[in-house]
């Protein structure tokens, strides 16, 4: 079993700032760009543990139908992290443009 020191508890929630609190469509475009840029790095967090989980896990003596498991969840969460640098980037040219 992995040693969980210093891991946040998933259940506890989050703290909340004025743009979660407003309605999506009460928005302006800024805000959107400043909350999608802020869920992205979020979810680029959650990709990197799946990813150093994933890792740790090929380290281990894999029979060959846990190996091809552990490649099926390696190369989706790489899939995922490239997409999620995609979305990053075009929101930040989008950032920029709105300056």
């Amino acid at each position: 079993m992995l040693p969980q020191a210093n891991m946040k508890d998933a259940s506890e929630p989050r703290p909340s700032t004025d743009l979660t609190a407003k309605p999506a469509a009460a928005l302006t475009p800024e805000e959107v760009n400043v909350r999608l840029r802020s869920l992205a790095h979020d979810l680029s967090n959650s990709i990197e543990t799946i990813m150093q989980a994933a890792y740790l896990l090929g380290q281990g003596q894999l029979d060959e139908t846990s190996r091809k498991w552990f490649n099926l969840v390696d190369q989706g969460a790489r899939d995922a992290a490239r997409v999620n640098r995609e979305i990053r980037e075009i929101l930040r040219a989008q950032m920029e443009k709105q300056k």
